[in-house]
């Protein structure tokens, strides 16, 4: 089976490209998105029965200051690719990388901002409407909708992952897991970091590859237009997240926090479940927050060389 990848150099594009290559006739996107006539051309020649679209700019943050770069790749790249896989007629799935940033706003998030804690635990899932409030997470919802219509009117099969934040890298400490880890590790004394009173839930490199594979190789249970959360449902405080780390890292300094430019549309709270994906697949995390946390320092630690 031929399997088209985008993002390839990714994150997880990356660390998922062994594994479909164990199962896959693995083709990987070397045309620019955006170009939708050399993509149109190439998806075309590889003629895939499956494409898993990941590629992306995925900097939250950096999406407020260049909107229209996320815009474009992340929309119209996407638009692209799926105008150019409607017409392929052996084509079994599109498997497109979401994310739990296109739950936006939300009256959970509203109070967190304004008196600092919540009076009851949210996990979103599926049937949350969603209220993207940054111009990555619009551009993300705007993809789901493509694909609805493209499912809807012109029978293109699709599944989307809308992802949690992830983390486990070993080359990028842009991310907040890997940011505060680095951040630690590079000064004993005192470290600048941004908002203290967001909320989030985490999975571990290794639950999502597993997450993405159970859908992949699975595509007659999900290709019709199933959009998945994944959870784990067990949200944490960023202040609570930090020191977490500096204890696993015995780490004594001082965290300066609200250290960055304040942005418009902060979301205070991000928490999801995984019950419609254990559900359809049996997948569920596996990786606690402990030992997650525990493998990642000890990349970062090798890489700069601390004991």
């Amino acid at each position: 089976m031929k399997l088209l990848l985008t993002g390839s150099s990714g994150f997880i594009g990356q660390a998922i490209t062994p594994r479909l290559e164990k199962e896959y006739d693995l083709h990987h996107l070397q045309s620019d998105l955006l170009n939708h006539a050399d993509v149109k051309a190439e998806v075309a020649s590889v003629d895939p029965d499956m494409i898993v679209h990941l590629a992306a700019r995925t900097e939250v943050e950096k999406s407020f200051y260049e909107q229209i770069s996320f815009s474009e790749v992340n929309y119209i790249g996407t638009v692209n690719l799926i105008e150019s896989a409607k017409t392929l007629k052996h084509l079994k799935n599109f498997v497109f990388a979401s994310t739990m940033e296109v739950y936006g706003w939300q009256p959970i998030s509203d109070e967190i901002e304004h008196t600092g804690t919540y009076t009851q635990h949210v996990a979103f899932d599926e049937n949350t409407i969603p209220n993207p409030n940054a111009p990555y997470a619009v551009a993300k919802y705007g993809c789901e909708k493509y694909l609805e219509y493209a499912h809807r009117c012109l029978e293109l099969p699709f599944t989307a992952i809308r992802q949690t934040n992830a983390y486990g890298r070993h080359d990028n400490d842009f991310f907040v897991t890997e940011a505060i880890i680095t951040r630690m590790l590079k000064d004993s004394q005192e470290i600048n970091m941004g908002y203290s009173k967001p909320w989030r839930n985490f999975i571990y490199v290794d639950d999502l590859l597993d997450a993405w594979m159970s859908v992949i190789t699975n595509p007659d249970k999900v290709n019709t237009g199933k959009i998945f959360t994944i959870g784990p449902d067990d949200p944490i405080n960023i202040k609570d997240y930090a020191q977490k780390i500096a204890n696993k890292l015995n780490w004594q300094g001082t965290i300066n926090w609200n250290k960055r430019p304040k942005r418009h549309g902060e979301i205070y709270w991000l928490n999801s479940n995984h019950k419609l994906i254990t559900n359809t697949l049996g997948w569920s995390p596996k990786v606690d927050m402990d030992t997650g946390l525990d493998k990642t320092i000890e990349v970062w630690k090798k890489k700069y060389n601390v004991n």
